[in-house]
């Protein structure tokens, strides 16, 4: 049953270490891979790392390393040369998550009709004084360029005015929980009406590599995380971003957006001063966050059969996790180890102020794919938990998720250094249909998921837009790829998806098919003759307006038309109505003396409703 407050998550987007979005995540977290990376004496000392620090004993050369971090399209945004080398490589790629994201959710920020908010946060900005080292750069930039290209306050506020949103535009800062915070106050902002779509997530990104190891620190001896088993001993720092797309659920029911999984309820709260010191967590209030969360979802605990942790693997955090879980489930059920747990720590690090939204997103995936990935490096649980007597047990391999008497439920928490605890409860869209590409970064999500029943084989326009002839060709590569791997699509989804949730640029494809056979044959073919431009280039066509005159009336003119489209039959229906009355034979009867009426009406009283079909940016 829902209460009212039920967020829909209609889109998401991400890059993590060893994965250049959410379909290659979760290849990985199927797998098991442990995406940490161990750097070279040479590629360690390119990045800046003294000599005398590589040789310590202690020095440990790993970390969750993010590639093409330096990559940035930076005309597609508008920013000139000077400007972009500036732009904190963070507030760079969470500016292509929000906008891939948005477009996973079937949407043009600026064809939408309702305030989209933006809610998010960064790590620690390193690029900046690597940057002021420079002295070109001193001596031709001034401190306000700089303090806009690199203060966090800006990471959302500059998405909001590159994408033209108009909702709120919220920082969040709460370290390690910031971007699940995010999520927690969209929601609420969505909830209290101050926006109808919302932006949430998070970027982080090191440019150090390595770390020196202390003994009773955070940091893992020998660079691998190994959350809840016996060898914890730390975590090891991590590079990544993910946002995803938000929107009431009624709405999205509504919109019959695709939803992804639905947000039952969260919570967040502080530690307060009661604990040993300010980064050391607390069990009673960490307990209180996952049970308000709970309370909000209007759940009982024993129908939750999954809870992705913080998991940070550290021999103090593990232990008080569970602890502090256990006391949040006992206050509604007695049973026991009913609910897997794992974290994703082990597999990409801890990606601080993105953190929590990898968690969610992983999260999603599992409800999506109906699986729990394993939680690597376990091998045997941490003995100073009582697991026999806990809800809990840690999932050490990839599981089907089975399912109850009721829909999949999973819990995410995510704990911040300086208490900010935050816990959200997750469902599965029960009925949404998922279909995952294995293809490359922003092409890599699914593409014509629409729910309007088939109508018929009629050719559909694929419409195809961009902002060079470089980036048309790509997407078309992109989309016919991506359209071999799902031959089951339905293409009127797609075509629908491609006129309407995309925005449109100067440089134009379009193709005319009616299989998605013939659509890849089509966008395969490359032919150049397809392209129109509204630039005045050489050897491109001018877009043109063609009107075919007046022509002859001929029996059943428009009848496939009548036949085929819903709203083009409601309205010339509400005519006929007006003119029977002066008339002794049903008016459509004499414009289309040749079709039958009660078929045509039988197929159409499912027909009118609105599709909408996700997927990633196709745009390079």
């Amino acid at each position: 049953m829902n209460n009212g407050l039920e967020i829909a998550i209609i889109g998401m987007a991400g890059r993590f270490p060893g994965a250049q979005n959410v379909t290659e995540f979760w290849h990985n977290l199927q797998q098991g891979v442990e995406s940490i990376y161990s750097y070279s004496q040479k590629e360690l000392t390119e990045l800046g790392v003294e000599p005398d620090l590589l040789n310590k004993p202690n020095f440990v050369n790993v970390g969750g390393k993010l590639d093409d971090t330096d990559l940035f399209d930076a005309d597609f945004f508008g920013f000139n040369p000077r400007e972009a080398e500036l732009l904190d490589p963070q507030h760079r790629l969470f500016l292509e998550s929000a906008w891939t994201a948005l477009e996973n959710a079937g949407y043009d920020g600026e064809k939408y009709p309702g305030a989209i908010g933006v809610f998010g946060g960064a790590g620690m900005n390193g690029y900046m004084f690597n940057l002021y080292r420079n002295p070109q750069v001193r001596e031709t930039t001034n401190k306000y360029q700089l303090f806009l290209a690199s203060e966090k306050d800006f990471l959302t506020t500059r998405v909001s005015y590159k994408l033209n949103l108009e909702g709120p535009s919220v920082n969040i800062q709460t370290a390690c929980s910031t971007s699940l915070v995010a999520v927690h106050v969209a929601c609420q902002s969505l909830l209290s009406g101050e926006c109808d779509m919302a932006l949430a997530g998070g970027v982080a990104i090191s440019l150090s590599a390595g770390y020196l190891h202390q003994e009773g620190g955070i940091y893992s001896p020998d660079g691998h995380c190994r959350a809840f088993d016996e060898q914890a001993q730390g975590t090891v720092s991590g590079s990544g971003v993910g946002t995803v797309v938000l929107k009431r659920l009624e709405d999205a029911t509504s919109d019959r957006d695709n939803i992804l999984a639905i947000i039952k309820g969260s919570a967040m709260n502080n530690d307060g001063e009661l604990k040993v010191s300010y980064t050391a967590p607390r069990i009673d209030t960490q307990a209180k966050v996952i049970r308000s969360a709970q309370l909000v979802a209007d759940l009982e605990p024993e129908t939750i059969s999954y809870i992705e942790t913080h998991g940070t693997g550290t021999s103090l955090g593990d232990p008080i996790e569970i602890a502090a879980l256990t006391q949040a489930f006992r206050q509604g059920t007695n049973q026991k180890q009913f609910c897997a747990i794992a974290s994703v720590k082990p597999n990409v690090g801890h990606l601080d102020a993105a953190a929590g939204i990898a968690s969610l997103i992983k999260t999603i995936l599992a409800l999506q794919h109906k699986q729990i990935p394993p939680s690597i490096n376990c091998d045997r649980p941490n003995p100073q938990i009582d697991w026999e007597n806990s809800p809990f047990y840690v999932n050490q391999k990839l599981v089907d998720w089975p399912a109850n008497d009721h829909p999949r439920r999973a819990g995410v928490s995510s704990f911040g250094i300086g208490g900010t605890n935050v816990h959200v409860v997750l469902e599965e869209s029960v009925g949404a249909r998922h279909e995952v590409s294995t293809k490359a970064y922003r092409s890599a999500y699914p593409l014509g998921q629409g729910l309007r029943p088939s109508q018929n084989q009629k050719p559909k326009l694929l419409v195809l837009s961009a902002k060079s002839k470089m980036a048309l060709d790509n997407i078309t590569s992109n989309l016919a790829d991506y359209l071999k791997d799902n031959p089951e699509l339905d293409l009127a989804d797609v075509s629908y998806t491609l006129q309407v949730g995309r925005r449109a640029f100067d440089y134009r494809r379009v193709i005319l098919a009616q299989t998605v056979e013939e659509a890849v044959q089509s966008l395969t073919a490359n032919n150049s003759a397809q392209i129109a431009t509204n630039k005045i280039e050489p050897g491109y066509k001018p877009v043109v307006f063609m009107f075919s005159g007046q022509g002859s009336q001929y029996e059943n003119m428009a009848g496939e038309l009548y036949q085929n489209e819903p709203v083009f039959k409601e309205n010339c229906d509400r005519c006929f109505q007006i003119l029977d009355q002066y008339l002794d034979i049903p008016l459509n009867q004499i414009i289309f003396p040749s079709l039958d009426f009660d078929d045509i009406d039988g197929r159409n009283n499912n027909d009118g409703r609105k599709p909408c079909a996700p997927t990633a940016s196709l745009q390079e």
